[in-house]
């Protein structure tokens, strides 16, 4: 790639080259009398050797003096060949720097001028093959920097292209990150916040209870014991699932199926081992629910019950499951610690359920009032699930 330096120094040469050119044609002993300009006239013939080098800043009056020259040696019957290279020239930069459409104004004119100042010096012979040469090169040189500046846009514009769609990508990515981080932490809380808060009712209990009744401390500290090793499989297996989706052969990893409905049981039994007595009103049984259904059911079972043990009052929650139309209703009441009126604050557990449920296509309602908290959700049924 050329350094700014490198840049520079091509300019610089460009200039040297242009301003060669017009000396040249202005001394070059041209084989016609009409071609070639000696004494006087090698002044307007070799002024625009000086406005070259600043066609790139100021095109229009490059054009202009160099037009102005054309007009200047055709007056006294001439044709000058270096104010013609100069009219190229300046087209050329007319047309890359101000765009096209000042630049076929610019350039129509021009070759306007310099047809008709040919004419003028050849006696009005407006069609003479040789001066008409020097008409074609203007016109070479205006599509000539018509087709450098297309070429320039074209670049920037991929370019930008590029650009913006590397910003589209990273942008995507941290989306995705963001969503996973999410995700993770939503199984994390799934997964781990249930038994934790197993294990630390358990914990208090043991502490509260040792000197005073030591077979319920033995009982806490087993319920610990057991939730202990559960949340540790459970993280394991979380952990399997986020390094790799499948094993060395691959084939899917051998992981535990996800919970749903039918371990409804286990988990009762675990709430009451931990002292919640929990009445269930379960009028049908085997509700026809997707896999995502019936695990997302089962956990905001599992988050609603862990909400009434932590917060609840009287150790007590009731848990009614039935169909309603198209979906299964699932409602969680119990009592509050507290008679405020106020909707509760979504925390992480209720805000990840919200999420879990929309997903599914379902809908979830909570709120406390009157000292009692009621959690309730509607999870559509699965038509090809068997009841």
């Amino acid at each position: 790639m050329p350094t700014t330096r490198a840049a520079r120094d091509g300019f610089r040469m460009s200039d040297v080259l242009v301003v060669a050119l017009i000396v040249i044609f202005a001394v070059l002993p041209f084989p016609d009398e009409t071609f070639r300009t000696r004494g006087m006239l090698l002044i307007p013939a070799l002024a625009p050797a000086a406005i070259m080098p600043f066609r790139r800043r100021w095109p229009l009056a490059a054009l202009s003096v160099s037009l102005a020259c054309v007009v200047a040696v055709a007056v006294t019957g001439s044709i000058s060949p270096s104010a013609l290279l100069a009219v190229a020239i300046a087209s050329f930069a007319v047309l890359d720097r101000l765009g096209r459409h000042i630049g076929l104004l610019a350039l129509g004119a021009s070759v306007a001028v310099a047809f008709f100042a040919e004419g003028w010096a050849l006696g009005g012979d407006l069609f003479d093959s040789t001066a008409l040469q020097f008409i074609l090169i203007i016109l070479l040189g205006g599509a000539l920097g018509d087709t450098a500046r297309s070429r320039r846009e074209f670049a920037a514009a991929m370019t930008e292209r590029a650009e913006r769609a590397e910003r589209s990508r990273d942008d995507e990515a941290r989306r995705r990150v963001a969503e996973d981080r999410v995700r993770i932490a939503r199984d994390l809380h799934d997964v781990v916040a249930h038994q934790i808060a197993v294990i630390s009712l358990n914990a208090g209990v043991a502490s509260s209870s040792l000197e005073t009744r030591p077979e319920r401390a033995r009982e806490a500290l087993t319920t610990v014991r057991s939730a202990s090793r559960t949340v540790l499989a459970d993280i394991g297996g979380l952990l399997t699932l986020l390094r790799a989706d499948t094993d060395t052969d691959g084939r899917e990893g051998e992981l535990s199926p996800q919970r749903g409905l039918a371990d409804l049981d286990a988990l009762l039994t675990g709430f009451r081992g931990a002292g919640l007595r929990i009445d269930l009103r379960s009028p049908q049984h085997g509700l026809a629910l997707s896999p995502a259904g019936d695990h997302v059911a089962y956990l905001v079972l599992q988050e609603a019950l862990t909400n009434a043990h932590k917060h609840g009052r009287g150790g007590t929650a009731t848990v009614a499951l039935r169909t309603e139309g198209a979906a299964v209703h699932l409602a969680v009441v119990n009592p509050t610690a507290h008679e405020s009126s106020d909707p509760p604050r979504a925390g992480h557990g209720l805000r990840g359920l919200q999420e879990r449920i929309v997903a599914v296509g379902g809908a979830v309602h909570f709120g406390s009032e009157g000292g009692v908290f009621s959690l309730e959700a509607w999870i559509p049924t699965d038509a090809t699930a068997t009841p």
